[in-house]
């Protein structure tokens, strides 16, 4: 979703007029549905001021293609200020500039990762440069309109308030490569950021770039695929046994026929290995060029599954993640808006009154927004009150919707050396099921 779009010129004219900041408050009620906070407010007034004298100043043409506030699709992540348009050699182009106010800031020993004043207190944040960086790279991933138009995407970072310090830690030697990528500027650097934009979108024709932008498919690209398919090469963490792949050859054979809405439901205990087979099953899907996202209520779980992945790499791991969320965001989503949605641990879904949940049921959001949903689940493991996630209310929910059907049971266990025996003790001894 755009908040605000339109051409360089009459961006330039609503900012002299002072009206921009009018105009985005009043788009972003209409597709938002609520107000922005007045943190929002004061960084638009303050920021677009800044913008408006780099675009004035680096003489791009007036037909260049002006977002702001662009809502990436399937997230719930913003980009502050995309331009778009021709180089001299006609190629299409856009450049992401994330907009900061900041003033300070402080280094860190972790990759990538600053701390900054936001919002009323000290925080850790991703670096400025990354954040405008891994914005580019998701657009060059998923957005099919940018990967399949060949529209180049460059992306920097433009902190109008920040003057360099000696020696300066937000330039320090382990941020070098991230600034590489994704160019920083600075209160002194204006200059050097309208030479960036003149080069890369100078002579204009940006406009329709912006609807190609806006309109794009959400579908992996094949350099995508073949990042996510090199992770899993070699990674004895993924290799699929026995009944897994089974499970994980119906799963494929049923989620590539979209045509029919369907439900899938894979049930099994601890051990069974749920999640190996929804991993695979987010690598194939993949492969199969299909719109899918892996979803795991607990964000602790997600984390360990991306770093397993990816080995701690800090680029895989921003490529990655963005294939992974949590469980809160369908509520607002279109019906069939996504190919297949893989939940892993659905016994942890939510219902109405869940911690910064604002939907009514998270099984209903998840079978509405997918042609074809998956459902990992252990009737057992609940252990919140607000956890609904169950076998029957996944299938009764699936009628409502007139999704077929088709479940699958693992059994076999793959800890405890096989030891299933110690295992249905537990569950006797727990009075979690009987098992003798």
């Amino acid at each position: 979703m755009i908040i605000y779009s339109s051409n360089a010129l009459a961006f330039r004219e609503s900012v002299d007029n002072n009206q921009i900041t009018v105009q985005i408050e009043e788009a972003f009620i209409k597709g938002m549905g609520k107000r922005p906070n007045q943190g929002e407010v004061r960084a638009w007034n303050n920021s677009m001021q800044f913008m408006e004298k780099i675009i004035r100043n680096s003489k791009v043409a007036d037909d260049c293609g002006i977002l702001i506030e662009y809502n990436i699709p399937s997230t719930s992540k913003r980009i502050d200020f995309i331009i778009a348009g021709q180089d001299e050699q006609k190629n299409d182009n856009f450049v992401i500039v994330e907009l900061k106010q900041w003033d300070a800031v402080e280094a860190m020993d972790r990759e990538d990762v600053v701390r900054a004043f936001i919002g009323g207190r000290t925080r850790e944040t991703p670096h400025p440069s990354y954040q405008a960086w891994s914005y580019k790279q998701y657009l060059s991933d998923m957005n099919e309109a940018v990967y399949s138009k060949d529209i180049n995407g460059y992306s920097c970072a433009y902190l109008h308030n920040y003057r360099t310090v000696h020696p300066d830690p937000l330039q320090y030697n382990q941020y070098q490569d991230i600034i590489r990528e994704a160019p920083l500027f600075l209160a002194d650097d204006a200059s050097k950021l309208q030479n960036f934009l003149k080069r890369h979108v100078g002579e204009g024709n940006g406009v329709n770039l912006l609807y190609l932008i806006e309109n794009g498919k959400i579908r992996p690209s094949k350099r995508l695929i073949d990042h996510i398919d090199g992770l899993f090469q070699g990674n004895s963490d993924f290799v699929l046994l026995d009944e897994q792949k089974v499970a994980y050859e119906a799963i494929m054979s049923l989620a590539k026929q979209t045509d029919v809405k369907r439900t899938i439901i894979v049930q099994g205990g601890p051990g069974t290995g749920k999640s190996v087979i929804s991993m695979n099953a987010l690598g194939g899907l993949l492969r199969n060029k299909l719109n899918v996202k892996f979803i795991a209520p607990n964000a602790s779980f997600r984390t360990v599954m991306v770093e397993t992945l990816t080995q701690r790499q800090a680029r895989n791991k921003t490529r990655t993640k963005m294939l992974f969320t949590g469980s809160s965001q369908f509520y607002k989503e279109p019906a069939d808006m996504y190919d297949v949605l893989v939940v892993d641990e659905a016994h942890r879904l939510k219902g109405k009154g869940a911690y910064q949940y604002l939907g009514e049921n998270q099984i209903e959001d998840i079978i509405k927004a997918s042609k074809v949903n998956v459902f990992f689940i252990d009737d057992f493991q609940r252990i919140r009150p607000e956890d609904i996630g169950s076998i029957d209310e996944i299938k009764r929910l699936a009628a409502l919707y007139n999704s077929e059907v088709h479940e699958y049971s693992l059994a076999a266990q793959f800890r405890c050396s096989g030891a299933e025996g110690f295992l249905n003790w537990v569950d006797d001894a727990l009075q979690i099921r009987p098992t003798f």
